[in-house]
């Protein structure tokens, strides 16, 4: 087909929402400038407007002239994105052959993705009024809350959320107000926070030696990569603050991941008493409004700290200054279905790219970042000492074969429960299980509640009287008899936390179990109800799934059981056993955080077993150089780069023929080799999920280029092929879960 001579008109690049993995030219609008790289415009698309992002602009294009529309509007007059980030965000749709367009789900927020201008934004803070300020520091001394509040305020002026997170409610700024000493005041837009020096609402605290060594060693100038490895409790974040302290100081900011919302009030409530107003956050649990001034806070500089969730790693900071991923092995930071991104691995990226360093924290890191600090790409640093002299909580391991168990609790478990309690103190139970039993069974007959959507069973929720698919959603009544032989003796195997709290409330009927699940914690406020209750510091039994493991601070915790974690040693996924022991040690690091011994009970079937004895004998360094050496003599990562090919079909032969031509095409394109190595199209180990059958082909590569080089040509292939648009595939880079 003959194309048209270069049109002598610059072209526009623009990202729209779309499938298809490539940029759409555009001419430039009909009256005033053309947009630069960065801002959003109005563009035609088929017989539809959209909303689309400028990512550059060509001097020519080799489509025919009469192909080519202008742009219908511009949106912004300054570009959204900075240059920096809009070349992360190109560099990340094609790392992780994602199309381009359809990227922008992520990096922008909902309501500017649909087209709405930034808003006006007019902050309210409160600060003294001339009579606030001409009062002696003695003032109102009597009255210690109202005191505080005129100290905090004599710094600089708070908003309300900073006043709350400094422990002052809004009947005492309200009484001040009516004494005529604090007013509010709206601080117009675009202004910038006051110096740091005047805005800290919290000393930092005195650094052990060790800390001071490591906070020493983070350069705050230039792009340098951090894996701060701290056992739980010995004071990483204390490490955070004071570096972001050092950044903030020279007018610079911070951005703070972390992996789960169930953090964030904690987190953010940590900053805020040090920092004052200059936090905002950003996670889905937010309002579209809300996570759109938060997105805006940030960009503009006005917030000099934001912390955030996964999609947080793509918001634009005025002033970049730190990026620090807390938890930084946790598997939340990867996407697990469309743009299947790494936060982790971006926020690298990001700071490579920015010239900014980077601290990656965890008391467990991944097996990728202790062997990139092998190879020396970033710089270890350790911490291995809690503060105050406060030791290890100590291990005891239960061996449960042949032991009788009450809805899985052994007798010597539930005896060291009723000691702690009855010496005053907290235990923490750690069953990753939620609802009341996993499994439904007919004792007559031997029937099963099975999910019909599913390659699974159904859980039993007493509370709710549903059997719950925990992978699709279905629901379906609980059965009074059995549905197959109308049998009465349906019987609960194994145990969920809904079984457990019921057990342990008849174990123990004067104390409080507090359950923590997705099922208790969906209402908003809901978790950070239950830690502030907890820390009040009365006896209770914490009874919970993981969201219990994630970097809480329960100072009154002295025992952590995990009542069963057999399952990660035989798992169909290589990293299982990895998860499990980052697990292990999280739950355990929750005992004994403060003054009080901790002790860490696992029941197990398998307290033998070598990764076991391991583990809890010498540590998690000890046990994940194990697991590294295993990985590196089966070839796998991190000493290898791994992408699945993933394919869903109402028919199993549809999504096996799909990757088998997949297979053949990159053997054509790619012969198979030791540096190059394919395995699949095999059934995924769930092979139906939600009535759509689930295979995948694995492509194993010594170099990542020659990966790379590999994926774009076959995506392409996939894209242009007719019998996979019957068919769902998507490409996951580096995954992070196989089944």
């Amino acid at each position: 087909m003959a194309t048209s001579s270069p049109i002598p008109t610059p072209i526009l690049r623009v990202a729209v929402p779309s499938p298809l993995r490539r940029l759409f030219d555009y001419l430039p609008p009909e009256e005033g400038a053309p947009p630069l790289p960065g801002c959003r415009v109005r563009v035609s698309f088929g017989r539809r407007q959209v909303t689309g992002l400028v990512v550059e602009v060509a001097p020519g294009t080799t489509q025919l002239a009469d192909k080519l529309k202008p742009i219908v509007a511009v949106l912004d007059a300054t570009p959204l994105i900075p240059a920096p980030l809009l070349q992360l965000y190109r560099w990340a749709s094609d790392y992780y052959q994602h199309p381009v367009g359809d990227t922008l789900a992520t990096i922008l927020p909902t309501l500017l993705r649909q087209g709405e201008p930034l808003p006006t934004i007019e902050v309210e803070r409160w600060r003294l009024t001339r009579h606030g300020l001409g009062l002696p520091d003695s003032a109102l001394s009597r009255a210690p809350k109202q005191q505080r509040l005129l100290q905090l305020l004599a710094r600089a002026p708070l908003t309300m959320a900073a006043i709350a997170a400094a422990g002052v409610s809004r009947e005492i700024v309200r009484a001040l107000q009516n004494k005529g000493l604090v007013e509010p005041f709206a601080e117009a837009p675009g202004g910038q926070p006051p110096p740091l020096g005047n805005a800290l609402a919290e000393s930092p605290l005195a650094l052990r030696r060790e800390q001071q060594a490591v906070l020493d060693a983070i350069a705050i100038e230039g792009f340098n990569g951090y894996l701060l490895q701290g056992e739980t409790g010995s004071g990483k974040t204390e490490i955070y603050l004071q570096a972001i302290a050092r950044v903030l100081r020279q007018g610079r900011q911070a951005l703070v991941l972390i992996p789960e919302i169930s953090l964030t009030p904690q987190t953010v409530g940590r900053f805020r008493r040090r920092f004052g107003d200059d936090v905002a956050v950003l996670h889905s649990g937010l309002t579209d409004r809300e996570r759109l001034l938060a997105w805006q806070a940030a960009r503009e500089g006005r917030a000099r700290i934001l912390i955030g969730t996964r999609s947080a790693v793509f918001t634009p900071l005025a002033n970049p200054g730190i990026l620090i991923v807390d938890e930084e092995h946790d598997g939340s930071y990867k996407q697990q279905d469309g743009f299947r991104y790494s936060a982790r691995d971006l926020a690298v990226m990001r700071a490579s790219r920015e010239d900014i360093p980077v601290v990656l924290g965890s008391a467990t890191p991944s097996l990728e970042s202790l062997a990139n600090a092998a190879r020396g790409r970033y710089q270890r640093l350790t911490l291995s000492e809690r503060p105050g002299g406060v030791e290890k909580p100590r291990w005891q391991l239960l061996d449960i074969r042949k032991a009788p168990l009450d809805a899985g609790l052994s007798a010597p478990l539930i005896e060291a429960i009723g000691d702690t309690l009855k010496a005053g103190n907290q235990a923490l139970v750690f069953l990753n299980r939620r609802g009341y039993a996993p499994l439904l069974v007919c004792h007559d007959c031997g029937w099963m509640a099975e999910c019909q959507r599913c390659s699974a069973r159904m859980t039993a929720h007493l509370g709710r009287r549903q059997l719950l698919c925990h992978h699709c959603e279905a629901q379906a009544p609980l059965p009074r008899r059995c549905p197959d032989c109308q049998g009465g003796a349906l019987t609960y195997v194994g145990q969920g936390t809904e079984r457990a709290e019921s057990v342990l409330a008849r174990l123990f009927p004067d104390f409080p179990v507090r359950r923590v699940d997705r099922d208790t914690t969906r209402r908003k406020d809901a978790m950070d109800s239950l830690v502030n209750e907890v820390n009040q510091g009365e006896p209770c039994i914490l009874l919970g799934t993981q969201m219990l493991a994630k970097g809480h601070h329960f100072p009154h915790v002295t025992l952590a059981a995990l009542m069963d974690v057999d399952g990660g040693l035989f798992s169909a996924d290589f990293r299982a056993i990895e998860r499990m022991g980052q697990l292990i040690i999280q739950v355990a690091g929750r005992a004994g955080r403060e003054h009080k011994p901790g002790t860490v009970i696992l029941q197990s079937h398998l307290c033998d077993h070598p990764l076991i004895q391991q583990l809890t004998g010498d540590g998690y360094p000890a046990f994940a150089e194990t697991l590294l050496a295993q990985r590196q003599l089966a070839g796998l990562p991190p000493w290898s780069h791994l992408a699945l090919l993933r394919a869903e079909a109402d028919t199993p032969a549809l999504a096996e023929q799909l990757l088998a031509r997949a297979r053949a095409e990159a053997e054509r394109l790619c012969p198979p080799s030791p540096a190059l190595r394919y395995l699949g199209p095999l059934p995924s180990p769930m092979e139906r999920r939600n009535n759509r059958y689930r295979y995948q082909l694995a492509l194993f590569a010594d170099q990542r280029p020659l990966l790379h080089g590999l994926l774009t040509p076959l995506t392409l292939w996939l894209e242009a092929d007719r019998d996979a648009r019957k068919v769902r595939w998507s490409v996951d880079v580096d995954p992070q879960d196989m089944i």
